[in-house]
């Protein structure tokens, strides 16, 4: 088990963000947490890499408890977090974006190794190295985002919401890329509104709906769940 989130309590004042949320993940596996705006999915996302903390509940990575952790200590266990919404450094450009992520790194070596792995998933990314961040599309700027989080050889990747703003192409895109990067070896926790999608490409599911985990199991079951079709799949 390389991730486990036990009972997780998380309040935003009077609002009840997460109410004993549990899940797990195992390496190598794509596990994604589907549910409406306001459900909590990121608030999970955001607990776990340390930006927020849980007023109750155990986060474990790797038989490392980590909940009392800082961000930063998180990151460097090896917990890559690509943000809803992209946010890149806009009046950076994409070589000097990616290489902020490399904070794990140590020489040279290292560097040019995970650039270049980046670039196999990201060709397009090479042709854009010397471009300021903030001139790019929105498909571009998803693939940074990425690319960024991958550029610490993490070995869990957390995505939020990657497909937020894109065309159904650049959608379809974006998650043959993940299916890619889970093949090439990195355990992904995947936060995504499009249901569909997401179903398609984890192992593993879990929906949360006001805070709490009402449904969780193999991908495939849920897609058939008449539940998980009405709610979240049209019909």
């Amino acid at each position: 088990m390389l991730l486990q989130v036990r009972d997780l309590d998380v309040r935003y004042g009077a609002v009840h963000a997460l109410d004993h949320v549990s899940l797990e993940v195992n390496e190598g596996e794509i596990v994604t947490l589907i549910g409406a705006n306001g459900a909590g999915k990121s608030t999970t996302l955001r607990t776990i890499s340390g930006l927020v903390r849980a007023g109750a509940g155990e986060i474990v990575f790797d038989g490392q408890p980590i909940h009392r952790l800082p961000s930063h200590r998180v990151a460097g266990l090896g917990i890559s977090h690509v943000p809803e919404g992209r946010k890149p450094f806009a009046n950076l450009n994409v070589s000097e974006n990616l290489k902020l992520g490399a904070y794990r790194l140590k020489g040279r070596g290292q560097m040019a190794s995970s650039m270049e792995r980046v670039f196999q998933s990201f060709p397009r990314l090479r042709e854009r190295l010397g471009q300021p961040a903030g001139t790019l599309s929105g498909g571009e700027l998803q693939m940074l985002a990425m690319g960024r989080g991958l550029m610490s050889q993490p070995r869990l990747l957390m995505l939020d919401e990657p497909s937020m703003g894109l065309s159904p192409i650049l959608v379809e895109e974006v998650f043959a890329i993940i299916r890619e990067i889970n093949q090439a070896g990195t355990t992904i926790l995947l936060v995504e509104q499009n249901a569909h999608m997401a179903l398609s490409v984890a192992s593993r599911a879990y929906v949360l709906e006001t805070g709490r985990i009402t449904l969780f199991g193999p991908a495939r079951e849920l897609e058939q769940d008449p539940r998980v079709k009405a709610a979240y799949l049209g019909g």
